[in-house]
């Protein structure tokens, strides 16, 4: 199944995409918040629509002792908002890191500072939602075992 992958963030949301069989997350693109939350909800339903995404991922900003953040609060209320909008069912999953992360990948290919900035949010994403198909593989694996 494919899942969209979320980085929620103030200004943008990163998207992600992964491939039917829930093996490689890809970046997609990043949606500019329009100002309202059902705005910004409805391009998510139309991505979710278009590439026939079957759950959506998003991330939740847990603090290094794994503590819910005001950041995190916002995610599990926008969240919520989401999966009364989307129709399909989302999940949060734990996103510690990841713009660090994608960050210093974009850094390790020389890319620059401006051109970092526009694409880092949908790099986040996909670290967050691969780290979410990952686990769900190894949990498949386990159960099977």
């Amino acid at each position: 199944m494919r899942c969209l992958g979320l980085d929620l963030g103030s200004k943008r949301i990163g998207v992600a995409l992964c491939d039917p069989d829930e093996r490689v997350a890809t970046p997609l693109t990043v949606v500019q918040r329009a100002g309202t939350r059902r705005e910004d909800h409805a391009k998510i339903a139309s991505l979710v629509a278009e590439y026939e995404a079957g759950a959506v991922v998003v991330g939740l900003p847990l603090n290094m002792q794994s503590k819910a953040t005001a950041a995190a609060q916002g995610a599990i209320e926008e969240t919520e908002q989401l999966r009364a909008a989307l129709g399909v069912p989302v999940h949060l999953h734990d996103e510690r890191l990841t713009t660090v992360t994608a960050d210093r990948s974009l850094m390790e290919m020389e890319m620059r500072a401006d051109a970092r900035r526009r694409v880092v949010d949908k790099v986040a994403a996909a670290v967050m939602l691969q780290s979410f198909i990952d686990h769900r593989r190894m949990q498949r694996e386990k159960e099977s075992s």
